[in-house]
Formats: C-alpha cells, structure tokens, sequence
C-alpha cells in the first residue's frame, strides 16, 4: 500500500505523540515539564523530516498532503490549548487566539479552494515556514517552563509567540488577498444560479 510510506508513518507517528506531551505536561513532578517539551520537538522535527523524507524518496501521496497539516494543526492546537489552561495568562492566550483562529481560517479558505479547483494558490510558502518554526520553538520553550516560574525563558516564549502570532496574521492576509478574486468569483456564480 503505498499511502503508507515512511514520511506518512512519521506523520502518524507525530499524531500518536499529542497525548503522550500531554500526559507528561500534567504528571505533578520533577522534569515532567521539560520531558514534555522533548516530546513536542521530536514531533516538530517530525514534520520538517517527513516533508523532506517525501520529497527525497519521491513518496509524496494524496494521503500525506492530507494528513501532514491535519498533525500539524492537531499538535499546535494542543500544546496552546494545554498552555494557556495552565498558565491562566491573558497575555498567552491572545496569541494563542489569533494562531488557532487563523489555522481555522486558513484550513475553511483552503477546503473552498480546492472546491473551486484553485487550491495552489494557498499554497504554504516560506514565510509559513518561518511562522511555523518561530510557533513551533516557542511552545518548546513554555512547554519546557513550569507555569508557576516566571523568568526569562517564560519571557522568551511569549515573545516569540507574539512574533509567530503576528506572521500568522500577516500571512493570513496574504492569503486571503491571493484568492480574493477566486472567492468573489465563487460568491458571484452562487448568487447566479
């Protein structure tokens, strides 16, 4: 079955690992905070190996153009969830907003899209890369740093969860701009019938 390769396992494998970090984030003890944070970047990693496994094996399949940004969402999802439950912290939970209501967006405007036959044009770009991977190593960061501690790792976290929140935005205009026109199209053809 070839839907089933070794980047699509990977990507199952990162899916599989949302409830261990988890578990380990909420185990009252020594080191469970930071055991958690482990976890979740092995699961980061994960998603920058099984892309690059996928292209470097020529094991691109529709299953895994699928399932890859569903773990991804799922995993960052999580982690914000779980953080700002437990941190409490207005000042987490904002861009924690902002993140998950743009991967909302992003993910109805792609499905709409793909309907229309013109889903390249949201198609992830670099700039989706860099948001990723400052999101991605902000949780580490805060996932690594009991809630109750506050010092300049803490600090470090919710700066560049800002940081990711506000290349979310930007990104989610940028997107939103390239299928404008495909949107008032579709609204326009719909309003005809």
């Amino acid at each position: 079955m070839r839907a089933m390769n070794l980047p699509n396992f990977l990507t199952l494998a990162r899916i599989l690992l949302i409830p261990v970090f988890l578990a380990f984030y909420m185990i009252p003890g020594e080191g469970t905070h930071l055991a958690a944070s482990v976890l979740f970047a092995l699961a980061a990693f994960t998603d920058w190996l099984d892309g690059y496994l996928a292209r470097r094996l020529d094991q691109t399949t529709k299953f895994g153009a699928f399932l890859d940004p569903v773990a991804d969402k799922l995993i960052v999802v999580s982690a914000l969830v779980l953080l700002i439950g437990y941190h409490h912290s207005l000042w987490l939970t904002i861009p924690g907003i902002v993140i998950v209501g743009r991967e909302i967006v992003i993910s109805a405007l792609r499905e709409w899209m793909a309907e229309m036959n013109r889903r390249g044009i949201v198609a992830v770009t670099w700039f989706g890369r860099v948001k990723t991977a400052f999101q991605m190593v902000a949780i580490v960061v805060l996932l690594a740093s009991p809630p109750e501690v506050d010092d300049i790792w803490v600090r470090l976290g919710y700066t560049l969860l800002y940081i990711a929140a506000a290349m979310t935005l930007f990104s989610m205009v940028m997107y939103l701009r390239a299928a404008w026109p495909t949107l008032m199209a579709g609204l326009s053809s719909e309003s005809r019938e």
